[in-house]
């Protein structure tokens, strides 16, 4: 008698876990998996990430500049957009991103 329940006790745990796994697994392929944002590490990577760098401390080098020497606000708006749209031509000529 105790040798049956305990037959019966066991095959319900394991139809238990089966149903759990089945369910985990339903979840986790409808789940989206986060996006990996892993940096690149090779030389071309590295040497993109400092040349990123310089064209942002030249532009807020720039700006600084531009309100410390002219003072208004107008004119230190003005050369913010100009730099806006002054960078991008600097960096593919200076930088040769064309691609």
């Amino acid at each position: 008698m105790r040798e049956a329940e305990r037959a019966l006790a066991i095959r319900r745990n394991a139809e238990r876990q089966a149903r759990r796994a089945r369910r985990r697994a339903v979840i986790l392929r409808l789940t989206p998996r986060p996006v990996r944002l892993a940096r690149q590490g090779g030389l071309i990577a590295r040497r993109q990430r400092a040349q990123n760098a310089v064209v942002a401390l030249a532009f807020v080098i720039v700006q600084v500049l531009a309100w410390f020497i002219w003072g208004s606000a107008l004119l230190s708006f003005g050369v913010l957009i100009f730099s806006l749209l002054l960078v991008p031509v600097l960096v593919t000529l200076a930088f040769d991103r064309r691609t």
